[in-house]
C-alpha cells in the first residue's frame, strides 16, 4: 500500500467541513470565518472561491446525483453553488438560527436526492433548486446531529434520517417525509451514525456515553465510562466495527451478533485526546487524529494495527476520505488541508 502525502492547501481560518464531489475530482473546504474553496483533487489548486456565509459557514454537503454543493452557515441560510462555475445557483433562508448539519437522501429508483438541513429547532428537506419539499415539525430542542442512512440495500430497512436534540432522536423516512421511530435519552447527543446496513444507530453523548439502538429490534445498548463527551464515531463499511473517540484511546467495538455491550474494546493509543476518527468507505483502514496534532492510520484487524504516523502542525478537525478510498483529507485547527494518497 502507497501513503504519502499528495499535497497541502492553506483556508483563511480553522477547517469547519470538507467533502469530496460524488465524481471525487474535487475537495470543498470550508473555513469557519465562511469561505468555502473548490480544490483541484490531482493537484489541490483552487478551482473556485466560493464566498459562502459572511458571518461563518458550519458544513457543506455535495449532491450525490449532481455537481451542486450546498452550504450552511451562520446567517441562517442554505446556499446552493455550481462545482463548474463557483456561481451561487439558489439561497434558502431557514431563520435566524444557525444552519449546522446538512445531509443529502440518496437517490433511489429514479427519485432525485433532497437536501436536509437543520437549524435550531427547525428541519427542512429542500430540493435541488432551494425550494422547500416539506417543513418538519420543530424538535423538543435544538437539533444538535443529523444522520442519513446509504442507499438502496437488498434486504434492508427504506432509506431514514435521524435527527437528534437533548434526549430525543426521531428517524424520519427520506421518501415521504413521514415518522418512522422515537427514542428517549437523558442527555445532550453531539454526534450520530447509522451502520452501513442499517442495523445499528448509534449516539455520542455528553454523559461519557456511547447508545446504540438496533430499531428493527427493539434493541438498546450502552457503553459508558469514557474520559470525556463522545463526539467521534465512524463505522467500517462492513457495519463489523465502530470506531470512538471519547479519550487518549480510539475505541474499536465489535457489534456483530449481539452487539458491543459487554465486550472489551481494541485500544488504539494517541498522545492526546482523540478528536477525529474516520473509516473507509470500502476497505479496512482507519484514520485517527488527536489534540496534540498527531494523525495515525491503523488496520485495525492486523496482529500489527498501525500503518502510518504523522505529526502535524495542529489538530485534525476533519478527515474526508474520498469515494475510492484512495485519497484521504484532513483539515486542521489552523487551516490546512492534507491530502494524503493511499492506494
Amino acid at each position: 500500500m502507497i501513503f504519502a502525502k499528495h499535497w497541502a492547501a492553506t483556508l483563511d481560518d480553522y477547517v469547519i467541513d470538507l467533502a469530496w464531489s460524488p465524481d471525487g475530482s474535487t475537495l470543498a473546504a470550508a473555513a469557519q470565518s465562511g469561505a468555502v474553496t473548490l480544490l483541484d483533487a490531482a493537484t489541490g489548486a483552487p478551482r473556485h472561491r466560493l464566498p459562502g456565509h459572511a458571518d461563518g459557514a458550519n458544513c457543506v454537503a455535495w449532491n450525490p446525483g449532481a455537481g451542486e454543493l450546498a452550504s450552511g452557515g451562520q446567517d441562517g441560510r442554505v446556499k446552493f453553488w455550481s462545482a463548474a462555475t463557483g456561481a451561487e445557483l439558489a439561497e434558502t433562508a431557514l431563520g435566524h438560527a444557525w444552519v449546522e448539519h446538512l445531509a443529502w437522501s440518496p437517490a433511489s429508483s429514479g427519485a432525485p436526492s433532497a437536501l436536509f438541513a437543520a437549524a435550531g429547532r427547525k428541519l427542512v428537506a429542500l430540493h435541488a433548486d432551494g425550494t422547500v419539499a416539506h417543513t418538519f415539525p420543530d424538535a423538543p430542542k435544538t437539533i444538535s446531529a443529523l444522520a442519513m442512512t446509504a442507499g438502496p440495500i437488498a434486504g434492508a430497512p427504506p432509506p431514514a434520517l435521524a435527527a437528534a436534540c437533548f434526549g430525543h432522536v426521531a428517524v424520519w423516512s427520506t421518501a415521504d417525509f413521514t415518522a418512522v421511530k422515537e427514542f428517549s435519552y437523558g442527555n445532550a447527543i453531539y454526534a450520530l451514525v447509522w451502520s452501513p446496513d442499517r442495523r445499528w444507530l448509534v449516539a455520542g453523548c455528553h454523559d461519557n456515553a456511547v447508545h446504540l439502538w438496533a430499531p428493527a429490534e427493539d434493541l438498546e445498548l450502552h457503553m459508558s465510562g469514557y474520559e470525556t463527551r463522545l463526539k467521534e464515531l465512524s463505522f467500517s463499511h462492513d457495519s463489523r466495527w465502530l470506531a470512538t473517540g471519547g479519550g487518549r484511546d480510539a475505541s474499536i467495538w465489535d457489534c456483530g451478533g449481539a452487539g458491543p455491550e459487554g465486550r472489551e474494546p481494541q485500544l488504539l493509543p494517541h498522545g492526546g485526546r482523540v478528536v477525529a476518527v474516520a473509516f473507509q468507505h470500502s476497505h479496512g483502514l482507519l484514520a485517527s487524529g488527536s489534540a496534540d496534532g498527531e494523525f495515525s492510520l491503523w488496520a485495525p484487524t492486523r496482529k500489527n494495527p498501525l500503518i502510518a504516523e504523522v505529526k502535524m502542525p495542529a489538530a485534525a478537525t476533519k478527515f474526508a476520505w474520498r469515494a475510492d478510498d484512495g485519497l484521504l483529507a484532513v483539515g486542521t485547527e489552523q487551516g490546512h488541508v492534507f491530502v494524503f494518497r493511499t492506494a
